[in-house]
């Protein structure tokens, strides 16, 4: 609580939902009407959108999004996994890439033509990542957060970086070679020409351009 006073907001509180049940719960969805922002946390991101899909809760603050220019919506871990349409259900991370190692659900639907994944670094889940892009036609983009980063995203394109952490962003809209549609469960995974930016503190990615943008740059 105190992290997020420290950050500026001043009546900070919590929802706990457990069931779908407490996700129509008409006093929850009354607090997100009047909230300037709202925060998923972490932890298991399949619970979280069996939680919440298609509940009154969700509706809320999607219409809090879509409608209020001022309202923000946050995520960290399996919260920031859970946010666009596309997510990574689970993904094993192995030398090689195989077909039966990932798994892809929909995700909250926020934003669409993006994959997020969290702990990016620390944990090496560069190979997950490029694996789910090659694989989602209708997210050609990932992003890869670090430890300490994170991705401002205005109106579903400008996406900036903050923190001292850094940010990858794999861009595959221009794949080439792949047998990724037709590869069974123990044949690895070849993927052509994916691209690759490292992104850092005030750096830009433009996803619906798909430019990169040096920080101090227009």
């Amino acid at each position: 609580m105190n992290a997020y006073k420290n950050a500026g907001f001043k009546k900070v509180a919590i929802i706990r939902i457990d069931s779908r049940e407490q996700a129509s719960n008409e006093d929850y969805v009354r607090r997100i009407k009047y909230a300037h922002s709202v925060f998923f946390t972490g932890g298991d991101q399949k619970k979280l959108v069996s939680l919440l899909g298609d509940t009154p809760v969700l509706t809320e603050i999607k219409n809090k999004y879509h409608n209020d220019k001022n309202f923000i919506v946050a995520g960290t871990s399996a919260g920031a996994m859970s946010l666009p349409a596309h997510m990574i259900a689970r993904g094993v991370i192995e030398e090689a890439l195989l077909a039966s190692d990932l798994e892809m659900n929909d995700g909250l639907g926020f934003i669409d033509g993006l994959i997020v994944d969290t702990h990016f670094v620390k944990r090496g889940r560069f190979g997950r990542l490029a694996h789910a892009v090659a694989r989602t036609p209708g997210a050609r983009i990932g992003i890869g957060l670090g430890e300490d980063a994170a991705m401002i995203i205005t109106e579903g394109n400008e996406a900036k970086c903050v923190g001292s952490g850094m940010v990858i962003v794999i861009d595959g809209s221009d794949i080439g070679e792949t047998i990724i549609a037709t590869a069974d469960d123990i044949t690895p995974i070849a993927i052509e020409n994916l691209k690759v930016h490292i992104v850092a503190e005030g750096c830009k990615y433009l996803i619906a351009e798909k430019k990169f943008v040096l920080s101090g740059s227009k």
